[in-house]
C-alpha cells in the first residue's frame, strides 16, 4: 500500500494527527532527500526508518523497484514539503501503483495553493494553475505570450532564485494586472504582497524566496 502524505510547507508542526500516525507505522518512508525527510520525522520523535529516494533524477526502472515495493510493504511518499505528486516527481509513482492496482491513499494536509487562494480576500469560483513557467528563455517568452490571452485569474509558480526573473516577466507581459504575490508561506520570514509587478518588485524584500503568485482576472 502507498500512502501520499502531506508534509508542513513551513511550520513544523502543521502537519495532521494522520499523517504522524502513518508515517510512525509506515516500514518504508520514500522522500525526496532523506535529509530533509529525517529533519521532519525527528520533530515529531520518529526514528529509525528506511529510507528511499525519489526525485527529479530517479529513473523508470527505480520507480518500477518503488512500486514493487509497494505490494509487500506499507509505504508513505512524502516530498521535501507539500503534498507529493503536486508538480513533483512522486506522481510517477502514484500513476505506477493505480496501473498495477495497487492502493494508493491520500493524506492530506498543508496546501500552499490553498494558503495563496485563501490569502487573496476575493471569491474565485474558478482559476488557472499554469504552475512552473519553462526555464529556457524562448520557451518561457512562448509560454507567456501564451497565456497573455488567459482572462481567469492564474497561480503561477517557479523556483525560489526565479523570484526576480518572473516579476520581471510579469511586469513585461501584464503591466496592468493586480497580482497576489506569497513569500516563504508558513515560516517565520512569511509576507504577503499585493498590486501590479511594478509595484511589487519594489516593495520586494527578498531577492529570492519560495512564492507563488495569483494574477487576478483580467
Amino acid at each position: 500500500m502507498l500512502y501520499v502524505v502531506a508534509t508542513p510547507i513551513g511550520d513544523v508542526s502543521e502537519i495532521s494527527l494522520r499523517a504522524l500516525e502513518v508515517l510512525k507505522n509506515a516500514e518504508v518512508v520514500i522522500c525526496e532527500s532523506t535529509k530533509e525527510a529525517s529533519k521532519l520525522l525527528r520533530a515529531h520523535g520518529i526514528t529509525g526508518k528506511t529510507y528511499e529516494l525519489l526525485n527529479e533524477h530517479t529513473t523508470a526502472d527505480e520507480v518500477k523497484t518503488l512500486a514493487d515495493l509497494c505490494t509487500e510493504k506499507n509505504v508513505a511518499l512524502v516530498s521535501d514539503c507539500g503534498t507529493p505528486g503536486f508538480c513533483d516527481p512522486g506522481a510517477n509513482l502514484v500513476k505506477l501503483c493505480r496501473q498495477k492496482k495497487i492502493l494508493v491513499k491520500s493524506v492530506l494536509g498543508a496546501s500552499a495553493l490553498m494558503g495563496l487562494l485563501s490569502l487573496s480576500g476575493e471569491r474565485l469560483d474558478q482559476f488557472i494553475f499554469r504552475g512552473f513557467l519553462p526555464a529556457e528563455t524562448e520557451a518561457r517568452r512562448k509560454a507567456l505570450q501564451e497565456i497573455q490571452k488567459e482572462k481567469r485569474p492564474m497561480v503561477l509558480m517557479d523556483t525560489p532564485y526565479r523570484l526576480k526573473k518572473t516579476l520581471g516577466d510579469l511586469q513585461e507581459f501584464f503591466p496592468k494586472r493586480r497580482a497576489l504575490l506569497a513569500l516563504n508561506l508558513s515560516q517565520e520570514e512569511e509576507k504577503i504582497l499585493e498590486g501590479t509587478a511594478e509595484s511589487l518588485i519594489k516593495q520586494l524584500p527578498y531577492d529570492k524566496a519560495e512564492f507563488m503568485i495569483l494574477l487576478y482576472e483580467g
